[in-house]
């Protein structure tokens, strides 16, 4: 596989120095991408940079990915407006052994492979470094003038910057360049890649080791992706779509690749999946054809569900979004966990029971009109029942006097009442 051609067909290169298709075609290269620390979970505005190394492995080479410990001290400048908060070495320690822990999922870390992915933390070699010597070893070789030039650091010194820069943050470009010439001499490290944002840190670093050695290295950038309107990929209303389940449950996480539009599915999945060419044209001629079934958005989603969590969530993932769609059972309610459950009916009205009014035989009927105000009347309820219209937990009522017991509760505490097609709403035992 040549891994730049693979990248360019997938929309997956902005830019790249000249001689890096020559080096890959030439060698197997190591070549690393920098990760932001700063929370102990990947977000899917990682995923370029993840699945970048994803085809660099896949290609026969060898993929570094570094957590930025050190430069997460500082705070990279790229991108921001405004000086952000630093972490303690605890934290990024933590965060590190959790980020590592999702890399293995997409790059394989086994010994036994020849081209095996690496993780490191520039921490362990930027704490070594004493300020003089910093400044002797690195500063001495790259020019203030040099510096200023860059995008990242003349919108923040610009008329419109707020509060301009820290001197913390003006000298992250030197030490990205640091870890760029550590990687180069210790690991023979030729290449870097990163967010077409990054390019100026990055070529500071194929700079510096130009000047410190006479080596060659080399850079590689992405596009930054964005929604079809413009605005920052991987971000919703309700914040960060993360990698983590516990942050963003695999049904959410789902239900964001299947609701992107057709200009955003047709860009997505040549970008988050590993689909071939050929099957991803053939996917987008039949979506084509037949835009209402959203053929492209269910195999984005699909694809990379399965790749973030599994086959089993992803399964799960689309009961759960069947369920609003009249395709639900009983079962599929009660297989679901609570988490994806109050996720699927957010923004249901919740009427809140007592649990010991199950001490004694209740009726439906009693529950929907005494306990709750799911039905204005006992007779608008028989009605109701009368005309089909009534489910509990997604099983037909045709008795409005059954009783319910506990033993029909949903996760131990809730019941689920749907009158017609669309009108849901939860009763929970407290």
């Amino acid at each position: 596989m040549n891994f730049v051609e693979e990248l360019r067909w997938r929309g997956m290169i902005h830019d790249i120095t000249p001689g890096t298709e020559e080096l890959l075609a030439r060698e197997i290269t190591t070549g690393y991408i920098g990760f932001d620390p700063t929370a102990d979970s990947l977000h899917i505005g990682h995923m370029v940079q993840v699945m970048l190394l994803v085809h660099f492995q896949k290609a026969g080479h060898i993929p570094v990915a570094l957590v930025g410990g050190a430069t997460g001290m500082i705070g990279d400048p790229s991108g921001k407006s405004e000086e952000r908060n630093l972490l303690d070495e605890e934290t990024l320690r933590k965060n590190e052994a959790c980020l590592k822990k999702q890399l293995s999922k997409f790059l394989d870390f086994s010994q036994g492979r020849k081209n095996r992915a690496i993780m490191v933390n520039n921490y362990d070699w930027m704490r070594e470094y004493s300020f003089l010597r910093f400044i002797r070893e690195i500063g001495k070789h790259i020019t203030v003038n040099y510096m200023m030039a860059k995008d990242s650091v003349k919108k923040r010194l610009g008329a419109d910057a707020k509060e301009g820069m820290s001197f913390t943050e003006f000298s992250y470009q030197l030490v990205q360049g640091t870890d760029f010439l550590h990687l180069y001499n210790t690991l023979g490290c030729k290449l870097q890649m990163g967010g077409s944002d990054q390019w100026g840190n990055i070529v500071t670093g194929t700079e510096l080791i130009r000047r410190k050695t006479g080596g060659e290295a080399f850079a590689l950038t992405c596009p930054l992706i964005t929604k079809s309107d413009g605005s920052k990929f991987g971000k919703t209303e309700a914040g960060n779509v993360w990698l983590d389940p516990e942050k963003t449950s695999p049904y959410q996480f789902y239900q964001f690749w299947l609701n992107v539009s057709d200009e955003e599915a047709a860009k997505y999945i040549r970008i988050f999946t590993l689909l071939g060419r050929e099957e991803i044209e053939s996917f987008t001629l039949a979506h084509i054809q037949v835009p209402h079934e959203r053929i492209l958005q269910k195999k984005l989603a699909e694809e990379v569900t399965i790749m973030v969590h599994s086959q089993e969530e992803y399964n799960a993932a689309v009961e759960a979004s069947e369920i609003l769609f009249g395709k639900g059972t009983t079962e599929s309610l009660r297989k679901m966990n609570e988490n994806t459950f109050l996720t699927v009916f957010e923004g249901v009205p919740v009427f809140d029971i007592k649990r010991d009014v199950f001490d004694k035989p209740v009726t439906l009927t009693d529950l929907c009109t005494e306990h709750s105000k799911v039905f204005p009347s006992k007779g608008e309820l028989r009605r109701m029942v009368q005309g089909g219209g009534l489910s509990l937990n997604k099983q037909k009522v045709d008795n409005p006097e059954m009783i319910v017991g506990t033993g029909s509760l949903l996760n131990n505490r809730y019941l689920l009442i749907q009158k017609g097609k669309k009108n849901y709403f939860l009763l929970r035992m407290v």
